[in-house]
């Protein structure tokens, strides 16, 4: 069965996870042809412009790195969430009435918001931290 772009759902931003969120966005604009748009380094400015579009340049390219500055943060930021990130999933055991899949999407999903952060973090890991911490059950 073939989908629509239509029956994608825009991602929306809640201020939280702005890595997943921008890969995400990034996905849905691809499908769109649209990604090139967004990416376009300069906005070109016309000859002669007035004091207005002179202002609305200037405002457009700070628009443009807001969401990024804000949420994503800098090295240090970014650094200190993967290792929060990693206490987590260090601290991360498999409950008795959780199924396996449950406890590796947990893991998983950890994991990639490390790899997000652009950290690496090995599948060999993931692995083992599920055979380890599993209930004999």
């Amino acid at each position: 069965m073939e989908g629509n772009m239509s029956d994608v759902v825009i991602p929306l931003f809640d201020g939280e996870s702005y890595d997943l969120w921008a890969v995400r966005m990034q996905t849905y604009l691809e499908g769109l042809d649209l990604w090139e748009v967004g990416e376009e380094d300069d906005v070109p400015l016309f000859e002669n412009p007035t004091v207005a579009q002179m202002q609305a340049h200037k405002d457009k390219k700070t628009r443009k790195e807001y969401l990024k500055a804000e949420y994503e943060g800098n090295k240090k930021i970014r650094g200190m969430k993967v290792l929060n990130l990693i206490r987590e999933f260090e601290m991360q055991r498999m409950k008795e009435l959780k199924t396996i899949k449950e406890y590796s999407n947990k893991l998983l999903g950890i994991a990639n918001k490390i790899k997000l952060l652009g950290n690496e973090f090995s599948d060999s890991r993931l692995v083992e931290k599920i055979l380890v911490t599993m209930p004999e059950r």
